[in-house]
């Protein structure tokens, strides 16, 4: 049998790798943090190593430049998990020796096993069946192994399927207690009254969140995992720079979190893959703002169309429709709200989310300006991980099925 390793810290998402893999005919063994990892590695000498980036002890950056350092592992296949907006991070995991990265959010079971058989020289082939015990009955002719097989699978049976299935419905199950818990943890963070406090706070949630987003991606529930997988990244960087914590920030994390609640109710199913890609309008004078937060729409793989006239923009609202439009606030000739209250008068754009853009120091008064239709506000400067969280939200709202 071929030898796999997992180093991920999660237990839950590296106890659903193993079980996937053992029932495939691996030979598995799992190891929670870079240093146990490394241990492991020269015991269990694996053909494969499954590394999660994010680590305790040591980074999984550094278990692979450890791995590369040792002759003996020069050449050993490492297959790196990661975060979709921790691009720095899987840059480095490329420079240092990975062989292949792979995103916890995009990646189901399927594209797992397609990635280690690739890095076995398998080219699709099965891997060995596990050994019998001492004490099995000897086994039967061929001929007799295919007719059982053939009397007892039907043909829809999907293996893959059927662990996603059970996987699915697992996750399910507890997504109520998981939300309860997220929101328990927000009202302790909205509490808190020091750094130390929030960032305990902050650490809780995103373990939280990263362990859903491994999940959801391995259980091929995407809406899911997409919103975890942005939600994640902004709570690390929130967590690693303090200072970044800030009312918008705030409010950014507490809207994922119940955006979060309405796709455990009904973001169950695949996203079709057949609709065409959402389209974000986005209005600001100043070319550095708007630049940003073109940018910071990339980061969430949402295409936009920019324009800096907001009579302009107008024009092109009436004429096409889009999934999202963020108005910087304060512009020359016609401001964000009053362009807000314009569009609001145009049947397709009754309730196209709209998201202001306005200056920190004027963000409390401007949350309580929405007198003109607009839906949300974010504060200059932004992080760009929050205003991709913030837009990828309300893009995969307007796209659920409405409610039964």
């Amino acid at each position: 049998m071929k030898k796999i390793l997992i180093i991920e810290d999660d237990e839950l998402v590296g106890n659903i790798y193993r079980k996937k893999l053992l029932a495939e005919g691996f030979n598995v063994d799992l190891a929670r943090d870079g240093e146990a990892g490394m241990e492991a590695l020269r015991s269990f000498r694996p053909d494969v190593v499954i590394l999660d980036l994010v680590l305790p002890k040591m980074t999984g950056v550094e278990v692979i430049k450890q791995i590369r350092s040792e002759p003996d592992f020069r050449d050993l296949p490492v297959i790196v998990f990661s975060n979709t907006y921790l691009t720095n991070q899987v840059q480095e995991a490329w420079k240092a020796g990975a062989t292949k990265c792979l995103s916890k959010a995009n990646c189901t079971s399927k594209q797992v096993l397609e990635a280690l058989r690739s890095a076995l020289g398998l080219n699709g082939a099965t891997t060995a069946a596990p050994p019998p015990r001492a004490d099995a009955p000897a086994p039967a002719s061929a001929a007799a192994v295919q007719a059982t097989h053939a009397s007892s699978r039907t043909p829809s049976s999907d293996p893959d399927a059927e662990f996603q299935a059970g996987l699915r419905k697992s996750l399910i199950e507890g997504l109520p207690a998981l939300l309860a818990h997220l929101r328990l943890v927000l009202q302790r963070l909205v509490r808190a009254d020091n750094e130390a406090a929030r960032l305990k706070q902050l650490s809780e949630m995103y373990q939280r969140i990263r362990a859903l987003t491994g999940n959801a991606g391995f259980a091929d529930m995407s809406q899911i995992a997409r919103m975890s997988d942005a939600l994640e990244a902004l709570l690390k960087e929130l967590y690693e720079k303090p200072k970044t914590f800030n009312a918008s920030t705030l409010r950014t994390v507490a809207s994922a979190i119940d955006f979060l609640g309405v796709l455990f109710e009904r973001g169950y199913l695949p996203e079709d893959p057949g609709a065409a890609p959402p389209k974000v309008l986005v209005v600001d004078d100043d070319v550095i703002s708007r630049r940003a937060v073109i940018y910071a729409l990339e980061k969430a793989k949402l295409k936009s169309v920019s324009v800096e006239d907001p009579a302009a923009a107008y024009d092109l609202v009436a004429e096409n429709r889009f999934d999202l439009i963020v108005l910087d606030v304060d512009m020359p000739g016609m401001n964000g709200f009053e362009l807000c209250m314009k569009l609001r008068q145009l049947p397709a754009h009754k309730k196209t989310p709209v998201v202001f853009v306005t200056g920190l120091t004027d963000f409390e008064s401007r949350t309580n300006s929405m007198m003109s239709g607009g839906n949300d506000c974010i504060a200059k400067p932004f992080l760009f991980i929050e205003l991709a969280v913030k837009a990828l939200g309300y893009v995969l709202r307007g796209r659920l099925p409405a409610p039964k």
